[in-house]
């Protein structure tokens, strides 16, 4: 088991591609451009070291601009964060994603990208609107592009040098299934939804069969109801071990072996996310065996539409 100390710092290997992914992952969906910046270099202060960003966040510049400030003051060097960044729905037609790809570099103010994923399997009309619908208020869908269309043009940003692996993200265990069949290059990381009450058993063993890094987002539940942070499991052990809860749901996602995003604006929550430490086995059992409840919190792996994403306005 793990150490206290190390779990903080603990990384996995990318078996499709080059490098390591920080196991402890800082989200930056933050809608404010400002305390995006600020949230950044807060947490790359208190330990952070891999960024998960995204042309749909619409915030990359910001994010670029905190790193780049940090960078320039020398105690953290750019080799040293991991950043991922992801290219959205209307971009998926073969012929854009080289062009998206820059975008997210130069907004981002990086040479390299350690790793590019697909934000969602569903491709959109392509264009500027990001979130493209008909007079009905329904999505148009690009029918006529294929999630190994795209994949394919990703693998050759994989060849260019400027992108050291990819991804995939918001997909069901078929979708991965169905791309690992396919790759030239696997998808070194799947982003989903994972948490207490989504534990992704089945998508988790099938990734590590295949070297495929599992990343959980929202693994706290993005604070919706019913709140993982309250359950009587996790607040017992919590209470035990004196660690938050929160605390104990991220550090049950590292020990599992899956890495994590969290994201808070607050100080002091970047810091206790940070802070995490490994749990007694048997607390790693509990959570296991004793916690009943399974929801899923956002449908974007039904539909393509993140639902912690306001909708675009244009």
């Amino acid at each position: 088991m793990k150490t206290p100390d190390d779990i903080r710092y603990a990384k996995f290997p990318i078996a499709h591609g080059s490098g390591a992914l920080p196991a402890v992952g800082f989200g930056t969906l933050i809608p404010d451009p400002l305390v995006t910046r600020q949230a950044t270099r807060t947490a790359l202060e208190a330990g952070f070291r891999h960024f998960d960003c995204a042309e749909r966040y619409r915030n990359e510049e910001a994010v670029g601009d905190a790193m780049q400030e940090v960078f320039k003051a020398g105690a953290i060097k750019r080799e040293d964060v991991f950043v991922t960044t992801k290219i959205w729905n209307t971009n998926h037609r073969p012929d854009r994603v080289r062009a998206a790809f820059d975008g997210s570099r130069r907004r981002l103010k990086i040479d390299y990208v350690d790793c590019y994923v697909i934000h969602t399997p569903f491709a959109f009309q392509p264009g500027d609107d990001q979130d493209p619908r008909n007079e009905r208020g329904e999505v148009i869908y690009d029918s006529g592009t294929t999630l190994a269309d795209t994949w394919h043009a990703l693998e050759n940003l994989v060849d260019s040098g400027q992108c050291k692996s990819i991804g995939l993200a918001d997909v069901t265990l078929e979708k991965v299934r169905e791309i690992v069949a396919v790759a030239r290059i696997k998808p070194a990381v799947v982003q989903v939804e994972s948490h207490p009450y989504l534990p992704e058993w089945d998508l988790l063993e099938y990734c590590r069969e295949q070297g495929i890094v599992i990343q959980a987002f929202a693994p706290l539940g993005h604070a919706m109801e019913p709140r993982v942070v309250n359950d009587p499991v996790i607040t017992s052990i919590a209470q035990r071990i004196h660690k938050t809860p929160a605390q104990v749901a991220l550090a049950w996602a590292v020990q599992r072996g899956t890495a994590f995003l969290t994201t808070s604006t607050s100080r002091s929550h970047i810091q206790e996310n940070f802070e995490i430490s490994a749990l007694p086995e048997d607390a790693m059992r509990k959570m296991k065996d004793n916690i009943k409840t399974n929801i899923r919190f956002n449908t974007v792996v039904h539909t393509g539409v993140p639902g912690f994403i306001p909708r675009s306005k244009t």
